[in-house]
């Protein structure tokens, strides 16, 4: 079998001088250098390659477009970071009407205790392995107060339901709903959202992916995810506002997080928020997989 012959590394070290001298000699143009070297320090400038790919006529030699100045790069940079806050706002209120909803419905149906049984949930494995990483979040924080007062009073290995889910991921609620062995309980959860338990399902571990991305701060505006949901027939009015073609990008997400965020959240300003990001930042919302 053959193998290919890789070659070292060799690109040299360059200084915050030196590294704008290469960009300016790509054709890239400064309003302020000095300005431009302080966020590069700050920043990285490998962070920052991502955002200028969409600036280069050339790829292959890093050429930049006419008239592509630093400040162009920079203000994408900003709603970048502007956009992730904005996302993780309504992650974290998504998030927290689940953990609600499935601790209600699960102590109504199951107990009190109802993680601690089996034969509520379908995968055994899944089962499982969702239940070490509960019990590893729990001993994480265990010096939390409501945490403590269990093990300080009661025999149980887990708090009750209710407060289990104060210490869960996202990605964790997403496998403990998905792995709810009766449709019909998952059903009653994704009701309350009018919507479908696959299509609740399929968002969430959807919206696990995003939430990490936001989370380590990562280019989320144009990026094209390797995982995305199921999109939902209803409602109706729902239904018709996604784009079919570009499934993987951002728009989806976005749809689908004002969505929710109208239901959860009584006189949300969540998607005008939005709406005034990219109009203050002048964003081409066709990279984003806008209609």
């Amino acid at each position: 079998m053959k193998t290919s012959l890789k070659e070292s590394f060799n690109k040299p070290f360059l200084t915050l001088d030196e590294q704008i001298s290469l960009l300016k000699s790509r054709g890239m143009l400064f309003r302020d250098e000095s300005k431009a070297k302080y966020y590069i320090e700050n920043l990285n400038y490998y962070r920052l390659t991502g955002y200028w790919l969409i600036f280069e006529k050339d790829h292959a030699i890093h050429t930049f477009k006419e008239n592509t100045y630093f400040e162009n790069i920079l203000n994408l940079y900003i709603f970048d970071r502007e956009l992730r806050l904005l996302l993780l706002d309504a992650i974290e209120r998504i998030e927290v009407s689940i953990r609600s909803r499935l601790a209600y419905h699960l102590a109504e149906s199951f107990g009190s205790h109802a993680l601690l049984n089996p034969q509520i949930f379908s995968s055994a494995l899944k089962y499982s392995r969702t239940l070490v990483k509960l019990k590893s979040e729990i001993d994480r924080n265990k010096a939390e107060l409501f945490i403590k007062h269990h093990f300080d009073k009661y025999k149980e290995e887990l708090p009750p339901v209710w407060v289990c889910v104060e210490v869960m991921t996202l990605g964790q609620i997403s496998n403990w709903l998905s792995n709810i062995k009766e449709r019909k309980y998952r059903q009653t959860i994704a009701k309350s959202y009018d919507l479908d338990e696959k299509i609740l399902c399929s968002f969430l571990h959807h919206l696990t992916i995003i939430r990490n991305a936001c989370a380590h701060h990562s280019r989320v505006w144009n990026k094209r995810f390797t995982i995305d949901f199921t999109l939902p027939k209803n409602p109706k009015a729902l239904n018709t506002k996604f784009n079919l073609l570009k499934k993987r990008y951002l728009y989806n997400t976005l749809v689908m997080c004002e969505y929710l965020m109208n239901i959860i959240c009584e006189d949300t300003k969540w998607s005008e928020k939005l709406n005034d990001l990219m109009k203050k930042h002048s964003i081409d919302t066709k990279k984003m997989g806008y209609l």
